[in-house]
């Protein structure tokens, strides 16, 4: 019994629902927009700074010991 009653009570809700008509025709507001013509360009002066990138020629620098590790497979087999 209860479940028909739920039942029912479900049809009812979608039914009524549907019923219901909410068809406003909804007006869109036209903005006109106008195409530009002209196109200005400004000038930026570039500013020419040199930077120097520092290579260290001596042998225990940081990069050139990460860059030179070796490891077991590397290394020659003996036959």
């Amino acid at each position: 019994m209860k479940t028909i009653a739920t039942l029912i009570f479900v049809l009812f809700i979608g039914v009524a629902a549907q019923a219901q008509t909410a068809t406003e025709e909804v007006k869109v507001a036209v903005i006109e927009m106008t195409i530009a013509t002209e196109t200005i360009v400004e000038e930026v002066a570039a500013e020419k700074n040199t930077e120097v990138a520092r290579l260290y020629r001596r042998s225990n620098s940081r990069v050139k010991k990460a860059l030179s590790f070796t490891t077991k497979r590397n290394r020659a087999k003996m036959a």
